[in-house]
């Protein structure tokens, strides 16, 4: 099968630091050229890919200084994917509804769209109803809560390599959290947790321009006041690879529709147990008492730290991540999907996948 995969620009594929749709379509990228499809990558020139390039700018624009506007760089980046469509059997966008005009105007090529965002914006319920025809793919049931009479096809959950991250069945003392700072990312609440367990808690994360205000005046404070917060900023895949794989826990207190949270499957693949906000798709992705706990308040989740984290088996964890979030799995999921596509049988099926 001949294969186009449309990537965002803002970060290479993949990230060199942090970067969440990216890296998911890298591994999906991966697992699709080693099943023996022909696959055509469209993403930022600086990108690392195995398959065929298509540099749709020269570096990703996180990291480029005269990029005042990244609509336009997608635009031009639809543009050129149109040109080449008749190449394709299968158009899978990864960018959102910037591929939805295309989509539309395409009507030989049939095109997949994998939403990556958060679905309760207004914005958004304005252009799912006009694009109502086009089948779209979400990565968590809760993510498609909020509009379930948009046509929904399926739910495919992110996936890893199972060799990226190893097992470590002997942690060190302290907690981890690992991500993006921002305010509804919650850093805010990892530290009060870390402090009222007393435990050193690691921050590896980073700091957008538009969140630089609240890294300044919220989170910096915070690490300052307390020799038990350490911030590290933006850390490579082998570093997180350390970091992750020896903590006791991965912190995950967000508080907003989360609709994956690709971090916390990274920390299961090393083994290490999640300790997550009940927000959005937290339910489906950690299961209680096996992969990691789920809390409601602070309290609660300095509870789970003293009395239930060291009773759970990191084997298990490991185990119950290469059942459950394997990258293999997630690329034939999309396959299946592109076979329908092609043969004109997709049609919405609400809440397709179920947790467990």
């Amino acid at each position: 099968m001949r294969i186009a995969q449309v990537a965002p620009l803002y970060e290479s594929v993949p990230p060199r630091l942090y970067g969440g749709t990216e890296r998911v379509v890298h591994y999906l990228v991966q697992e699709l050229k080693g099943m023996g499809h022909e696959v055509v990558l469209y993403a930022s020139g600086d990108s690392m890919s195995m398959v065929s390039l298509v540099a749709c700018c020269e570096r990703a624009l996180r990291f480029e200084p005269r990029c005042t506007d990244p609509i336009a760089h997608h635009v031009l980046m639809m543009e050129q994917v149109l040109r080449d469509a008749h190449k394709y059997d299968v158009i899978h966008c990864h960018i959102d509804y910037l591929g939805f005009p295309l989509a539309r105007r395409l009507k030989p090529v049939p095109t997949l769209h994998t939403m990556h965002g958060r679905m309760d914006l207004w914005h958004l319920q304005l252009l799912l109803r006009e694009f109502s025809e086009l089948p779209l793919v979400s990565i968590s049931n809760a993510q498609r809560a909020p509009v379930p009479w948009a046509n929904w096809v399926a739910t495919v959950y992110h996936g890893l390599p199972r060799e990226l991250y190893q097992l470590r069945e002997h942690p060190e003392e302290y907690l981890v959290y690992v991500g993006r700072i921002s305010p509804e990312k919650r850093v805010d609440a990892a530290v009060q947790i870390a402090l009222g367990a007393e435990m050193p808690l690691k921050i590896a994360a980073k700091v957008d321009r538009a969140d630089r205000d609240y890294y300044e005046t919220v989170i910096k404070p915070l690490v300052r006041r307390s020799s038990l917060v350490e911030f590290l900023g933006e850390v490579s895949d082998q570093e997180k690879q350390e970091l992750v794989g020896r903590a006791l826990a991965f912190l995950h207190p967000v508080d907003w529709p989360e609709p994956f949270g690709l971090a916390m499957i990274e920390a299961m693949a090393c083994g290490t147990p999640v300790l997550a906000r009940r927000c959005g798709s937290i339910p489906e992705v950690v299961e209680p008492g096996l992969t990691g706990y789920i809390f409601r308040s602070t309290e609660e989740a300095v509870r789970f730290i003293k009395l239930g984290l060291r009773r759970l088996d990191r084997k298990a964890v490991r185990a119950r991540f290469l059942e459950r979030f394997d990258a293999r799995r997630m690329a034939q999921e999309y396959v299946a999907l592109y076979e329908r596509l092609l043969q004109k049988e997709l049609r919405p099926q609400p809440w397709l996948r179920l947790a467990g």
